[in-house]
């Protein structure tokens, strides 16, 4: 296991995918801005202040959709219906707001398509090269489409995203449970799984989930903010973990 620079006893590795696996975080982000600046807009006017990307990542980042709206809102004092899933696009509900964002992200993927991280993709080859079982968990419900489109579907033994979350009752990131599920469908206990995310509230599942290594993947400078939320160790590349060549510019 050194040589993926992960402790002896892991025997499965846990991926999120937005940040981690696919280059769509950003995407993600500038989705949710348009969202949400144009909700506030109309609803503060004069005092408008724009969704910015400390919000993304104190608020939104690794969230379910829903929770993602509701705990934005709830930090702007502002709050919403719930609706219901079936909500159409742009509704003055939590779900509303949420299928905007997804419309919004859906259009700019299929505009300019999707990209992977190529030192993760290496890593996660060698890691099954290694014989250690894999999984990628996710809150993206569009995450078999982002697999399906990146080549990537066939690296990963299980699938837990927010259409299996949805599927199962299972709550998204801060909570564990997604990750949880991962383990059990590979058959490790948690404390044989690591986990790689780059999200805070990713961080906060794998620390409350108890697992056997937590890998932050910091993208957006914030390795500080990842270790305070539980990571054992940072990179700005999984390739670092293996000591091959980085992601141009480290990113």
């Amino acid at each position: 296991m050194t040589d993926l620079g992960l402790p002896e006893n892991i025997l499965a590795c846990l991926f999120d995918l937005d940040g981690v696996v696919s280059r769509t975080a950003e995407v993600h982000a500038a989705a949710w801005k348009q969202a949400f600046d144009a909700f506030l807009r109309e609803r503060d006017g004069a005092d408008f202040r724009p969704f910015t990307e400390a919000d993304y990542a104190e608020y939104v980042d690794g969230r379910p959709r829903a929770d993602g709206v509701r705990t934005f809102l709830a930090s702007r004092g502002a709050g919403l219906p719930p609706g219901t899933p079936d909500d159409p696009s742009g509704a003055a509900t939590v779900h509303g707001l949420a299928r905007r964002k997804n419309e919004l992200f859906l259009e700019r993927i299929r505009g300019g398509g999707v990209e992977a991280y190529e030192g993760t993709l290496r890593y996660i080859e060698a890691v099954r090269a290694a014989g250690l079982r894999t999984a990628v968990v996710s809150a993206s419900a569009n995450c078999r489409d982002v697999l399906r489109a990146l080549g990537a579907e066939h690296l990963f033994d299980a699938r837990v995203d927010g259409v299996v979350a949805a599927e199962r009752g299972l709550p998204g990131k801060p909570h564990p449970d997604t990750f949880l599920a991962a383990a059990r469908d590979l058959g490790v206990p948690p404390g044989r799984a690591a986990v790689f995310e780059d999200a805070l509230a990713g961080m906060d599942a794998g620390r409350a989930g108890r697992f056997g290594y937590v890998v932050g993947v910091d993208r957006a400078g914030r390795s500080d903010a990842l270790y305070a939320h539980g990571a054992d160790r940072v990179v700005t590349d999984l390739a670092e973990l293996t000591g091959g060549p980085r992601e141009p510019g480290g990113r």
